[in-house]
């Protein structure tokens, strides 16, 4: 009687155990399903929108395929579930080209606000743009920076409206905030000596030449 118990008792844990498991597996493919899905709908969504609204596809996708590639150990045969992550990857890292060379192609072609063009001249093309980034800027090239800020703006001074002058002090600040990450990054204390140089050169150009673009303008208005 013991005895018949207790083989209930291990057939009934091994009924629940392989139902776990089955529950489990269950539950990875549908994760597994929903990445491919996914995927396969962004093929289906116009190239505007999809442009418009990549940000929160990307988002989408990161999540999804997280999932999807936890849940593959789930999986006893994975073979073949493996082989449809793979191609989803392929399909969409593809469509990421697609899109970036979009932007870029479309920035490219974008006519640059007279800021960007004070920030292109400044830094070189496309080195700065909206979201501030200075992190190109590091100890092996930091003197060069400065240089071609400086020279630039010594030979750009007599045009820079009042306007300008603001952005080219607000890139100034900004170059130097950079300027206190690479020292402690390892600055050479030769490169540091030649930036303090040129650094000296810019305040009295700035506050000159803005006040000199602020009485102009005054003095424009009144005509």
């Amino acid at each position: 009687m013991k005895n018949t118990k207790l083989v209930l008792g291990l057939a009934v844990m091994t009924i629940g155990f392989a139902s776990c498991k089955d529950e489990k597996a269950e539950q990875a493919e549908k994760k597994i399903d929903s990445y491919v899905t996914y995927v396969d709908s962004l093929g289906n969504v116009a190239e505007a929108e999809a442009e418009g609204n990549w940000k929160a596809i990307e988002s989408s996708y990161d999540m999804k395929i997280v999932e999807a590639e936890a849940a593959i150990a789930d999986v006893k045969d994975n073979t073949a579930e493996q082989a449809r992550i793979d191609a989803s990857k392929a399909k969409y890292e593809a469509l990421k080209i697609k899109m970036e060379a979009k932007k870029m192609a479309d920035e490219a072609a974008a006519e640059p606000s007279s800021k960007q063009k004070i920030r292109n001249a400044l830094f070189g093309a496309g080195k700065i743009g909206d979201d501030m980034n200075f992190s190109w800027v590091n100890a092996a090239n930091i003197h060069s920076v400065y240089q071609q800020f400086i020279h630039t703006v010594e030979n750009n001074k007599d045009q820079y409206s009042r306007e300008d002058w603001d952005e080219v002090k607000a890139m100034y600040e900004a170059l130097d905030s950079r300027k206190n990450t690479v020292e402690k990054e390892g600055l050479s204390s030769e490169d540091n000596r030649k930036i303090a140089g040129l650094k000296i050169k810019f305040a009295p150009m700035y506050t000159l030449n803005r006040m000199g673009a602020k009485s102009e303008e005054m003095n424009k208005a009144k005509q």
